[in-house]
C-alpha cells in the first residue's frame, strides 16, 4: 500500500518520526527533491540532493547501529539503492525520475521509518 505525495511536495507533522535530527534532516531531503523537481536541469541541485541524502543515510544508520535496531540490514540496503539510482542520474531529470524520488521518499519515511520510532 502506498501514501499519497503530498502537493506541494513539503515535509509535515504527518512525517515525523520523533527525533528532532532526523526530522530536520527529513525536511532537508523533500526540499532537496522539491529542488529539483522545481529545475529539473540543473546539476548542482541533484548534487545538493545527494550530498544531503547520503549525510542523513549515515545520521540514521549510526543511531540504528547504536540501539541495535533489528531491521537495520533490510534498512540499509533500502538506502544503499536509492543512493545508487541517485549516483546514476544526470540532469536533466525526466518526470517520472523525480515522481519515483518523491514517492520513494514519502512511503520509505511513513512505511518504514516510522517503524523505528521509540526505538532508536
Amino acid at each position: 500500500m502506498g501514501y499519497d505525495i503530498p502537493e506541494p511536495f513539503v515535509w509535515d507533522d504527518s512525517f515525523k518520526v520523533f527525533y528532532e535530527n532526523l526530522d530536520e534532516e527529513h525536511k532537508g531531503l523533500f526540499k532537496g527533491i522539491f529542488d529539483c523537481a522545481k529545475a529539473p536541469g540543473d546539476a548542482n541541485a541533484l548534487s545538493h540532493l545527494l550530498k544531503v541524502v547520503c549525510d542523513h543515510f549515515k545520521d540514521e544508520e549510526g543511531m540504528m547501529q547504536k540501539a541495535n535496531y533489528g531491521e537495520f540490514p533490510v534498512h540499509k540496503q533500502m538506502h544503499d539503492d536509492f543512493v545508487a539510482k541517485l549516483k546514476g542520474l544526470s540532469c536533466p531529470l525526466s518526470a517520472d525520475t523525480i515522481h519515483f524520488a518523491k514517492d520513494w521518499l514519502v512511503n520509505h519515511i511513513k512505511g518504514t521509518d516510522h517503524k523505528y520510532k521509540g526505538k532508536l
